[in-house]
């Protein structure tokens, strides 16, 4: 995978042709900072440590292991230490504009499963301009069975496999995330895949 690709315009994002595409945003480190942390605790001796979601994303469960996503799925905790991206939460504003006019689709992905209050969950995302009319958010979390990046893939196979896009594009902060992206290619190569490493401060670069 190579990462010294330039930063891109704003407006090379925001373009949207006029055959439909997909445009994906993960939630953690790329649209919002959260507090909140998936622990993982010893089952023997009971002790626990708390990952940060991208130390999550990657992270192998040892023998005697297992998550607790107490904070993880709390949209108390979510709703009270969300920080948002902004210059990220500004992208998916214009791309919202821009795409959907077009006939193309906005989701927004994130590794966590359903959370405690969806409803209170949902009107975070919305407080903090997030047009939720026009953007549909996934949670991989309830695929199960794989890691971060390859419940993530499935879900966006999902969409893939109806045959409608004829591209997608992926920001997240996550390198396994945006490598699974591009591992689909193999499997839908009239799909035109874009991925786009994001960090903390909404700067974006695109890799291959």
């Amino acid at each position: 995978m190579c990462y010294n690709i330039p930063m891109l315009k704003f407006n090379d994002y925001i373009t949207e042709r006029a055959s439909k595409g997909l445009t994906i945003f993960d939630i953690d480190d790329t649209l919002f900072v959260s507090k909140a942390r998936v622990l993982v605790k010893d089952k023997k001796t009971g002790k626990t440590k708390p990952l940060t979601p991208k130390q999550f994303n990657s992270y192998k469960l040892g023998s005697s292991e297992e998550f607790d996503y107490g904070e993880f799925k709390s949209s108390k905790i979510f709703n009270q230490t969300a920080t948002p991206i902004g210059r990220m939460i500004g992208k998916v504003k214009a791309i919202v504009k821009n795409a959907t006019a077009k006939g193309s689709k906005v989701i927004i992905i994130t590794a966590r499963a359903d959370m405690d209050d969806k409803k209170l969950f949902l009107r975070t995302l919305d407080s903090h301009g997030i047009p939720l009319r026009k953007v549909f958010v996934e949670r991989a979390g309830n695929v199960g069975g794989g890691n971060s990046a390859q419940n993530k893939a499935v879900v966006i196979k999902k969409y893939l496999d109806t045959g409608e896009y004829a591209r997608v594009r992926l920001f997240d902060d996550h390198k396994e995330n945006l490598q699974a992206l591009l591992d689909l290619k193999r499997e839908y190569p009239t799909v035109e895949m874009f991925a786009y490493l994001a960090d903390k401060n909404g700067n974006v670069k695109r890799i291959k």
